[in-house]
C-alpha cells in the first residue's frame, strides 16, 4: 500500500495562490490564502517574503503547465500554420469550461497595473514567450512580416481569452477563421 506525500505547506500556499488568485483576483487577502492553504501566516512569510512574492511563485510554478496545455509539443511535425492554429484550438476547448476565467497571465497584469511588481514582471514574460512562438511559427511558415503577425495573434489571443474570461462572447466558431484570416493575410502555410 503506497501512501501519497501530504504537500508541503510552500506547495499548498503555491496552489491556494494559483487557485484563489485565478478564481476571485490579486486582491484575495493573505488570511484567505493562509486558510485555504492550511498554513498559518507565520510559516507563510517564513516561506515568502510577502504575498506578492508568493503570487509571483505561483505564477512561475504554473508556467509550464499553462505552456504545456497551450502550445504543440516540441517534437510536432505539423506545418508552422497548423501549429500556430493548434493554440487557438486550445483556447476554444479551455473557454468552455465553467470554470474558465481567461489568460491567468494576461488577469495579473491587467489587475495589477504596476508592471514592476513581481507578479506582474513573472506574467511578462510568459506572454512574450508566447508572443516569441507565434513570431517563430510566423518566420518558419513563411509571414511576409513575422513581427506585425505575432503581435496581431497575441492580440486575438488575450482579446478572446479575455472575452470569453468575462461571458462576454464564446468562441466556438469564431477564434479559428478569425486566426486563419490572419494567416492567409500574411501568407502563412
Amino acid at each position: 500500500m503506497t501512501t501519497e506525500a501530504k504537500p508541503s505547506p510552500r506547495e499548498r500556499l503555491l496552489e491556494a495562490a494559483a487557485t484563489l488568485t485565478y478564481r476571485d483576483g490579486v486582491g484575495i487577502g493573505v488570511e484567505a490564502l493562509c486558510k485555504a492553504a492550511g498554513v498559518s501566516k507565520r510559516s507563510m512569510y517564513q516561506l515568502f517574503e510577502s504575498k506578492d512574492e508568493l503570487l509571483a511563485a505561483s505564477l512561475e510554478q504554473r508556467a509550464s503547465a499553462f505552456v504545456a496545455t497551450l502550445l504543440p509539443a516540441a517534437d510536432d511535425d505539423r506545418s508552422p500554420r497548423e501549429q500556430i492554429l493548434h493554440v487557438f484550438e486550445q483556447v476554444e476547448l479551455q473557454a468552455g469550461a465553467p470554470e474558465f476565467r481567461g489568460c491567468p497571465y494576461l488577469a495579473v497584469q491587467i489587475e495589477l497595473k504596476d508592471q514592476s511588481h513581481p507578479a506582474s514582471r513573472v506574467a511578462h514574460r510568459i506572454k512574450e514567450n508566447l508572443t516569441a512562438f507565434f513570431r517563430a511559427g510566423a518566420e518558419q511558415g513563411g509571414a511576409s512580416n513575422p513581427d506585425l503577425l505575432a503581435r496581431q495573434l497575441s492580440l486575438v489571443f488575450d482579446g478572446a481569452s479575455a472575452r470569453a474570461g468575462i461571458g462576454a462572447d464564446r468562441l466556438t466558431g469564431l477564434i479559428a477563421p478569425t486566426v486563419g484570416t490572419l494567416l492567409d493575410a500574411a501568407g502563412v502555410r
